[in-house]
């Protein structure tokens, strides 16, 4: 196999990378490369570069503001983006919902909210997962009432990421108990302003803020906002989470840290030499970068496969399970690599506005910021997206008919 870009592929890619070059602000870029997560403002500005630039959502087909990239180019414009330090857009609005909107929803949802998300105009956040339905998600209890023309919502959901900044939830409510778990399911778009909604944070190890508590006392939701038929959200869902898998193998964002860690390697000394040239710490950077290309491919492997193929939630199982476990090897292997450096943890300060509000740390080169904070974070991995023995079980089932 020749893994080599064609000649216009190869040009695609050096355009894209002086057009990014050329339009990210460096104060954005700054937090992107030390690994936290980007503002709220980060995201915004970047998101109306690229919307004015026509690649707001390029992922999204031509019709609903998108582009005709193949999907080698759209893959190869990701990595661009996240060796530049470019902010993470909203995926929950531009991989998640925007796609269920533009397939499933009225052509009403479409004039009210693509437009929106494509411009940053408002951002998303997920709102499936509850206190005893994570994993077992068809389990969930916060139902929705229907009361003329409105849903009422009572119930709750937890690890809501950036709940907090978001303007809208799109939730997964339970609309029938008289019929099985997966049939009583509706897909509801939440205003978050809306009077009964409560968001508590979630504080996570690593001291930084990006999950939530989402607490729902009566809230009314307009009819309307139901994406398309009553009681077939679960449907609705799996198309989602089939999206949300394939992106959660992060391979763009693992080449990132990986690159970082052979830039530390390179100069963090140990026994007289750099780390590096260690025979045991370059075999594991080896390991991983093996890992990493073979991981790789099979995410472009999936790019290519019809949105049909039966056989496509199983592979993106298995994408979300070892892009989870690659994301913690390369974390924990740059922890190691920083020695006694590692040790402090530079909280992630996300949700402040400005870098100059870093918590003081000890002396330590620069390149040190972040990656006990992003070991810490990445823990949660192997269980955000569908717990890795849920992954294990989805391959079982429907590759291996165990």
């Amino acid at each position: 196999m020749d893994f080599k870009l064609d000649p216009a592929d190869e040009a695609f890619r050096a355009e894209m990378r002086a057009f990014i070059r050329a339009n990210l602000p460096e104060d954005v870029a700054r937090r992107g490369r030390r690994g936290y997560h980007p503002t709220h403002d980060d995201v915004q500005r970047w998101q109306r570069i690229l919307n004015a630039q026509g690649w707001g959502a390029i992922n999204w087909p031509a019709e609903h503001g998108g582009v005709d990239w193949s999907p080698l180019r759209r893959f190869l414009f990701q990595m661009e983006l996240k060796a530049a330090g470019a902010p993470v857009e909203d995926q929950s609005a531009l991989e998640l919902v925007g796609p269920v909107i533009y397939t499933f929803g009225s052509q009403a949802q479409k004039d009210r909210y693509l437009p929106a998300i494509l411009n940053a105009d408002e951002f998303w956040c997920q709102g499936f997962s509850e206190p005893n339905a994570g994993s077992d998600l068809a389990s969930l209890r916060t139902r929705a009432v229907r009361d003329g023309d409105e849903f009422v919502v009572d119930g709750q959901k937890i690890w809501t990421s950036e709940a907090h900044k978001a303007d809208m939830m799109f939730a997964l409510v339970r609309t029938n108990s008289e019929v099985k778990p997966q049939a009583g399911i509706s897909f509801l778009l939440i205003d978050m302003k809306s009077p009964g909604l409560t968001v508590r944070p979630i504080y996570t190890i690593n001291e930084g803020l990006s999950v939530n508590e989402v607490f729902f006392d009566s809230v009314r939701v307009p009819a309307e906002n139901l994406v398309g038929e009553e009681n077939r959200g679960w449907s609705y869902a799996k198309f989602l989470l089939t999206n949300e898998r394939a992106m959660s193998a992060e391979v763009p964002h693992t080449h990132h840290d990986l690159e970082l860690l052979k830039d530390i390697a390179a100069v963090e000394i140990l026994n007289g030499r750099p780390i590096a040239e260690d025979p045991l710490f370059a075999a594991k950077i080896a390991k991983l970068e093996v890992d990493l290309l073979a991981l790789e491919y099979a995410v472009l492997r999936v790019l290519h496969t019809p949105e049909d193929d039966a056989s496509l939630n199983a592979v993106s199982s298995v994408l979300k399970l070892r892009g989870a476990e690659l994301r913690q090897r390369v974390s924990e292997l740059s922890v190691e690599a920083l020695g006694e450096y590692g040790l402090a943890v530079f909280p992630d300060v996300e949700g402040q506005d400005n870098m100059d509000k870093l918590a003081p740390v000890p002396p330590a080169p620069d390149y040190a910021a972040g990656h006990l904070s992003k070991a810490m974070f990445r823990r949660a991995t192997t269980i955000y997206g569908g717990a890795n023995e849920i992954q294990r079980n989805i391959i079982a089932k429907t590759v291996l008919g165990l």
